[in-house]
């Protein structure tokens, strides 16, 4: 994995969340410097460090890892997990079977 690459899909996954580089250091216990260096693949964080990037960023770390996976793909991921965290277990059900409509849909 080349580590700009990680850096780049780090900033991008931070900016879709709406934090600034300071909001994501606050929130990591690290320096705005630190995640920086991350950001520009001058340094690969401590595998810790990594976690929690990844959990605070809504991203698994197959996404920050691979160099195959799109940005934009993940990012709309994670919106769409972030909408469905908002809305109750029984609206989760409906819209499931709506998004199963339009798949079905979709394949014909």
């Amino acid at each position: 994995m080349e580590l700009k690459a990680m850096g780049q899909k780090i900033k991008a996954a931070r900016e879709q969340k709406g934090y600034t580089q300071e909001q994501l250091a606050e929130r990591l216990n690290l320096s705005v410097q630190h995640v920086s260096v991350i950001e520009r693949g001058v340094k690969a964080p401590k595998l810790e460090t990594f976690i929690k990037i990844a959990n605070e960023l809504d991203v698994n770390a197959d996404f920050l890892l691979s160099d195959q996976l799109a940005v934009s793909a993940q990012l709309e991921a994670s919106e769409l997990y972030d909408r469905m965290r908002a809305v109750s277990d029984r609206e989760k059900e409906r819209i499931l079977k709506v998004v199963r409509v339009l798949v079905d849909m979709a394949e014909v």
